[in-house]
């Protein structure tokens, strides 16, 4: 609640009436005031398949250029057709430009007036296998495999004015790295249940061949691809409103800046723990504290990958010749705290890096939920912070909802922080780091931290949509549990509460709601290099090169105001991982089959990754991209899950051997009201 305040605070301040200096001028008469009108569609860089929209359809290979990449394609957006904000700056492309291709997690937007989704008959969230029936008005294709891919459909909620209502598609599960997609709109109908007229230039691509000469003519050449791709698949195109294709960035594209970061740091080790401080040692009695014998606190230096000494916000990555991150040539200080449990005087505990909650720092670790799940399974949990969405962060962060020109700032600073999670977490197994320190020894030089386990990851909420990359990116981590997890934040933050302030600055600077859904998709790529929708692939059984398998556990809040739980089942498909059932009483569920697309998880303890559901008796959220505000929607359940005993009763033996155990019987899992968790 306390970040809550700050933020909007915040909002207050820069959407008051003295105007910051970013808004521009006072706007003029107009039906929404400061609307900044799109390019027309001669700007250089738009598509004109779809009229005077710069952007869009999106994501889109028009914005493209042939390229010696692994896709063998580099985006190529134009600063003449990015969006604009208030006061008319067009969002920097710069580290756009640098992609080999669009997010994995990408909504595909396109602007369609008139059009009822309903009278069309698209696939909605809560029927999403509809997507794939044989005469589906918006149809989705691989071009290598021939695949149908899965999705929902859904007309921008948050929109006043009808007429700037994106269409916004999302895809049910990741699209695959690397592959190229084709998309088709057919048949589309508006409330009347007519046909909408087909918009007037795709008209006159899907004509006479134009002669080379003609300003359509290349346009022409690249949808024939896609119209060829798409009758390849079998895909009827009679009533075709609108084609595109779009190619998704390929591994490397992704996480190739994050794992140049790694390779160098553990190399510059050389096996040996990264050097770091202890700035504080607490011993606490039973009285203080039942759970927890000893906090320690310190820093671990970090190379800095950033442009900037220490890397403070704002900061981006260095980057040299090659686009890639090169360090500056000193460190960055990586605040921690550990927090060790009195059975570690009896036996060594079991090694686990905690992650915080949005816009948080390292104390979280504090909390009470960690606090007993350290005290009753044996765990040393050491936590650093998420830095670029960390408390430090807040008022950068909202500073860059003015102009996202600086959003890269946010996800640059993030890619840091993956590096120095890494870094803690090989601080805790190497001889020469917490091990061979007397803060962490039992007084008689024993260790109170089991070197010889596998590190584990907990993280919650960020903690959780973060920690994804993280642990696909760590070459210590092997079973992970990501409580109240989702991916991607595009699909989030309209579904969230915690977005609101965020949503207000939003409102100021990019006050037209179809320009915003772009932003959001422009904002995606850039997130992909450090939160789990650009990591997903590789959680399971595909690893990235340098770290090993991975099997992780999603606790889902059946509810939650904060993390949309249809990004947590977007994410347990992309993963692979089973759902256990009964997931939630029937009835409980607004689909028409819950949990579409995941596979049931055994009965018996299970070695593999996992969806568990828990049930406070929360109203199911809006099935619209909104948030669940007002009373209807009664208590959060978001923390439910982590407070629950016997949901920690599973996380701890997942952590220590990979294995789901069913700590619900024959129902489903249900979680009381969470207890307090702030900091002692």
């Amino acid at each position: 609640m306390r970040l809550r305040t700050m933020v909007a605070a915040f909002a207050l301040a820069v959407t008051s009436t003295t105007a910051p200096a970013w808004a521009g001028p006072a706007p003029g008469p107009g039906p929404v005031p400061g609307l900044v009108a799109p390019p027309p569609p001669s700007a250089g860089g738009c598509d004109p398949v779809a009229g005077p929209e710069c952007l869009l359809p999106f994501p889109n290979d028009w914005f493209t250029e042939t390229a010696r990449t692994r896709t063998g394609v580099r985006v190529r957006l134009s600063a003449e057709a990015m969006p604009r904000n208030a006061a008319g700056t067009p969002i920097d492309p710069a580290q756009w430009n640098g992609a080999d291709g669009f997010s994995p997690g990408s909504m595909l937007l396109a602007h369609v007036p008139g059009l009822d989704l309903a009278k069309t008959g698209a696939a909605p969230v809560t029927d999403i296998g509809w997507s794939l029936r044989n005469d589906a008005p918006i149809v989705i294709v691989d071009t290598r495999t021939g695949e149908s891919w899965p999705y929902w459909a859904e007309l921008d909620a948050g929109a006043a004015d009808p007429a700037r209502q994106a269409l916004i598609v999302r895809p049910a599960k990741n699209f695959r790295e690397g592959h190229r997609y084709a998309v088709a709109l057919r048949r589309l109908k508006d409330a009347a249940g007519q046909e909408l007229p087909v918009p007037q230039t795709f008209a006159r691509l899907l004509g006479e061949e134009l002669p080379a000469g003609d300003p359509l003519a290349a346009r022409q050449h690249a949808l024939h691809r896609t119209l060829a791709d798409l009758a390849r698949a079998g895909v009827d195109t009679e009533g075709l409103h609108l084609a595109w294709d779009f190619t998704v960035a390929s591994e490397q594209g992704i996480a190739g800046p994050v794992l140049t970061m790694r390779d160098q740091a553990l190399r510059g080790l050389r096996g040996r723990s990264p050097k770091f401080t202890v700035s504080s040692v607490t011993d606490l009695t039973p009285e203080q504290d039942p759970s927890i014998a000893r906090e320690i606190t310190g820093e671990i230096l970090v190379p800095n990958y950033l442009d900037r000494p220490g890397g403070p916000p704002g900061s981006n990555l260095n980057r040299g010749p090659d686009g890639l991150p090169r360090p500056l040539g000193d460190t960055v200080k990586a605040q921690y705290q550990c927090e060790i449990p009195r059975s570690a005087f009896r036996r060594p505990a079991h090694p686990a890096l905690y992650g915080h909650g949005l816009l948080g720092k390292a104390t979280e670790v504090r909390a009470r939920n960690v606090r007993a799940m350290a005290g009753e399974h044996g765990f040393a949990f050491c936590a650093t912070k998420w830095i670029g969405m960390s408390d430090e962060d807040v008022q950068h962060v909202a500073g860059v909802f003015g102009d996202l020109s600086r959003f890269g700032t946010v996800t640059d600073r993030l890619q840091q922080s993956l590096l120095n999670f890494v870094l803690l977490g090989r601080a805790m197994l190497t001889r020469d780091g917490f091990a061979g320190h007397a803060a962490f020894q039992d007084g008689r030089g024993r260790s109170l931290i089991d070197r010889r386990a596998d590190l584990a990851y907990d993280g919650n909420s960020q903690g959780a949509i973060a920690g994804g990359a993280l642990v696909a990116v760590s070459p210590d981590v092997r079973n992970a549990v990501l409580g109240v997890p989702g991916m991607n934040y595009s699909t989030l933050l309209n579904r969230s509460v915690d977005f609101q302030p965020f949503q207000r600055l939003m409102d100021g600077a990019y006050p037209d709601r179809l320009t915003q859904q772009v932003c959001f998709a422009l904002m995606q790529m850039l997130w992909d290099r450090a939160e789990t929708d650009g990591y997903a692939q590789h959680l399971a059984d595909d690893p990235l090169p340098g770290s090993p398998r991975h099997r992780v556990l999603l606790h889902v809040a059946f509810g939650d105001h904060q993390v949309s739980t249809v990004t947590a089942e977007v994410e347990a498909r992309t993963v692979g991982a089973r759902v256990r059932q009964p997931a939630v009483a029937a009835g409980r569920s607004p689909d028409l089959a819950p949990y579409w697309g995941i596979r049931s998880m055994p009965r018996r303890p299970y070695a593999g990754s996992a969806m568990v559901v828990w049930d406070s008796g929360a109203p199911a959220t809006p099935a619209a991209n909104l948030p669940p505000l007002g009373p209807q929607y009664g208590r959060d359940p978001h923390e439910d899950p982590r407070n629950d005993p016997r949901a920690r009763v599973q996380k701890a033996h997942f952590l220590r051997d990979g294995l789901v155990v069913d700590v619900c019987g024959d129902a489903p899992c249900t979680a009381g009201p969470a207890e307090a968790t702030s900091s002692r």
